[in-house]
């Protein structure tokens, strides 16, 4: 493991740990705890949050994908955001999956994989409306997501994998928060996301492995409509456009949110912090984004 690893692993817990520091699963909230969905019990692992005043309903579902510079990170992490989702009248599926060094690319998205095979085969068990499976993803966790939906949408990109998704899948919208989408030096991403990338390929990164994990160079006319947002302490705040302006050239229907002012600095993914309220006004604006597509 990379030095860059080990130090976001220790410093990220450090900010989790503050960041969750007393809350607990909310009242209204059903949920379906440790659920394997592949052969690695330890890390292919999901729950499932319902509003409990909506059971027995086939209600719409949202699969998060969590962030965390593809080298740590949980559904447990994740939990109280993924919950707050289900509050807002949404199925949601909070899963944890392999993480690099010790999985390499591209086992994150093979999970990613697993897990929508397995909201589409649980449908009528979990109550999932399987017509409308919406997705969200941050930082690292947008990435995958925005690579997963161009593996649902770009047959040609599809063909780089190993793996397919469900026949006709593709989400009926998506959420990327803060994310990377162009790993390249010339885009202005920092340094530690350059390091990173040791750790998650396989044999050393070269040009044409950073082009085949490229977002933006996957996206068509066919990619799935986008709600996507950044703030001001956001470490990749200069990410976004470059997903905008891609968006914009193929015509994908999409919605661009950006969050605080010089006077309300806000830091990265902090959608994913129940104690602020401007993560409420976030979510629920993606929410109701979400909701344009039922």
């Amino acid at each position: 493991m990379s030095q860059a690893s080990d130090t976001l692993r220790r410093e990220f817990k450090k900010g989790d740990d503050i960041r969750d520091a007393g809350l607990t699963t909310p009242e209204n909230v059903q949920r379906f705890d440790d659920i394997c969905y592949g052969d690695h019990a330890e890390c292919q692992v999901l729950d499932v949050y319902r509003p409990k005043e909506r059971e027995g309903e086939a209600l719409p579902v949202i699969i998060s994908v969590h962030g965390g510079g593809w080298v740590y990170g949980d559904k447990e992490r994740y939990q109280f955001y993924c919950m707050s989702l289900a509050q807002r009248g949404f199925a949601v599926v909070n899963f944890t999956y392999r993480l690099a060094p010790e999985y390499k690319f591209p086992s994150s998205l093979e999970d990613t994989n697993l897990v929508v095979n397995w909201v589409l085969s649980h449908a009528k068990e979990y109550g999932f409306d399987a017509e409308h499976v919406f997705m969200v993803g941050d930082s690292a966790g947008a990435h995958i997501l925005g690579l997963y939906a161009g593996i649902c949408t770009n047959t040609e990109y599809a063909a780089q994998y190993p793996f397919a998704a469900p026949e006709g899948f593709r989400p009926a919208a998506i959420a990327l928060n803060c994310g990377v989408y162009c790993i390249d030096p010339d885009t202005g991403i920092d340094n530690q996301t350059m390091a990173l990338m040791e750790d998650l390929f396989a044999d050393g990164v070269t040009a044409e492995k950073l082009k085949k994990i490229c977002v933006t160079d996957c996206i068509t006319e066919d990619y799935v409509p986008t709600c996507f947002m950044t703030c001001t302490g956001d470490f990749l705040l200069t990410q976004a456009p470059l997903l905008y302006h891609r968006l914009l050239e193929c015509q994908v229907p999409c919605e661009f949110q950006f969050y605080g002012d010089k006077n309300h600095e806000l830091g990265h993914v902090f959608h994913v912090n129940m104690k602020l309220e401007m993560a409420a006004k976030c979510n629920d604006a993606q929410c109701e984004f979400f909701r344009r597509f039922l």
